[in-house]
């Protein structure tokens, strides 16, 4: 193969980024579909109503926006407010942190319950014991 003449560099091309037309969406880095930015039942989405995967950029208060990791957060569990509101609690890859996050009125239904009965599927806990809670 030819080597190119030291002189001559090619000028870096700008990366093609995924935006909408709106730029009310943005793109899931679990699943890489496209998520709407408004949600039913919730004023900050955050996590892809289809795989529940997040980015971890809020800091403290949902909205923010100030957390410097944007490491890729996994759902880890649910759990359930006295009001009877579902929160996800997601698990940041990078940094370890956790955090809880309302769910949405348009995330997928059998992925929140397979996360709420995972641990059912446990054979270390006794099942009656989990049942008594």
């Amino acid at each position: 193969m030819p080597r190119r003449k030291p002189g001559r560099e090619r000028p870096q091309q700008r990366k093609k980024t995924h935006h909408t037309e709106s730029g009310d969406a943005f793109r899931c880095v679990g699943c890489r579909m496209d998520v709407p930015m408004i949600a039913p039942g919730t004023a900050h989405r955050n996590h892809c109503p289809h795989c529940l995967t997040s980015l971890h950029v809020d800091h403290r208060i949902p909205g923010d926006r100030r957390a410097g990791c944007r490491g890729r957060m996994a759902a880890l569990s649910v759990t359930v407010r006295r009001d009877g509101e579902w929160l996800i609690i997601h698990d940041c890859q990078s940094c370890g942190g956790l955090s809880a996050n309302r769910i949405a009125g348009d995330d997928n239904a059998l992925a929140l319950l397979r996360i709420a009965i995972r641990p059912l599927s446990d054979t270390r806990l006794p099942v009656s014991a989990l049942l008594a809670l």
